[in-house]
């Protein structure tokens, strides 16, 4: 009984976070959190830098329960994000992938056989949406424009206010567990992608849009917070000559982005490939090959001379498997 009764104390946050304290956040909100890492909390990461403005709209939707979407390119860390905020909370957290084969049975559940005192028997089977609503968790909706529109409207209902959760297969309605939170990461705004950098995204109804509280844009580090994560993440680069090294490398990631969202280019270096580039260095003890394995390989072949140039520019040297490449500018 006694270990029933502490299990649901932790249910509930009991103590706070200061966003100023804990976060280094010009702001008076308190957060509330747990005192103890449970299940399904992620892990830490200590060199994740947090924005904080996207920090403050994360602590708001767990502070007052607000329904909060955050809309950004790829690669600049969405996801990630909503999770590290939640790993300083202690708040249990799960991420769904809203792509083309999710259903609503894997929303909402079904009907399936199971064993009972050795005899088969048909239970409902929860599915992820029916089971975290119960749970004192963070779901993540990610790459929520690219949600069929029967999956949206499953979801709608959960973003009211009260939250309620319908089951009419089952002729129940679910309350909410006090503690569960809902969070959404999306490439567009809900208005499409005129841009066509990202194939499978679609319009939002706008009776969507009107129920997330909270609307924040996570764009790509400053170069300085970027290389700083980088050194963070590979200490042996901090070092005169790794420092200048890995600011070129910056330049090269954002000179990427740059082609990529004029549409010279149809793949971008997301803060994650920077890291893996850098990482793969230890391995081949060589920037150029490094480079080639972690991201050129990637691009398509009428683009490549393009991303070697941009190489070219930054470390005055040829990559080594395109020395035959033809230069693009003088």
């Amino acid at each position: 009984m006694k270990e029933k009764e502490m299990t649901d104390k932790l249910t509930l946050p009991d103590m706070t976070c200061s966003a100023r304290k804990h976060f280094s956040i010009d702001s008076d909100l308190e957060t509330p959190c747990f005192s103890k890492a449970g299940e399904h909390v992620p892990t830490l990461d200590p060199n994740y830098v947090l924005d904080p403005s996207t920090t403050l709209a994360i602590l708001a939707g767990f502070a007052d329960n607000r329904r909060v979407l955050i809309q950004g390119n790829h690669g600049t860390g969405k996801s990630t994000h909503i999770e590290q905020v939640a790993a300083r909370l202690n708040w249990p957290c799960l991420r769904v992938n809203l792509d083309g084969h999710v259903t609503r049975m894997d929303l909402i559940g079904k009907d399936g056989i199971v064993l009972e005192n050795g005899q088969q028997v048909t239970r409902f089977q929860p599915g992820i949406l029916t089971w975290a609503v119960q749970h004192p968790v963070a779901l993540i909706l990610d790459e929520y424009d690219a949600g069929r529109p029967d999956i949206l409207f499953v979801i709608q209902r959960v973003l009211e206010t009260d939250g309620r959760l319908t089951l009419l297969d089952q002729n129940r309605v679910i309350e909410p567990h006090p503690a569960f939170r809902i969070f959404a990461t999306a490439n567009t705004i809900g208005l499409g992608d005129v841009t066509g950098q990202y194939h499978g995204t679609q319009p939002l109804n706008q009776g969507q849009l009107d129920r997330w509280h909270i609307i924040t844009v996570l764009n790509y580090l400053a170069p300085a917070r970027e290389q700083a994560v980088l050194l963070a993440n590979c200490p042996e680069l901090d070092t005169p000559e790794g420092r200048e090294q890995t600011e070129a490398m910056v330049l090269l990631a954002n000179l990427i982005r740059q082609g990529y969202a004029q549409g010279d280019l149809s793949v971008v270096m997301s803060p994650r490939t920077l890291i893996s580039w850098a990482r793969n260095m230890r391995i081949f003890k060589d920037r150029g090959h490094a480079f080639v394995v972690t991201f050129f390989n990637r691009c398509d072949d009428t683009e490549q001379p393009l991303v070697a140039e941009y190489y070219q520019r930054c470390f005055s040297e040829d990559l080594p498997a395109v020395n035959a490449l033809p230069r693009l500018f003088s």
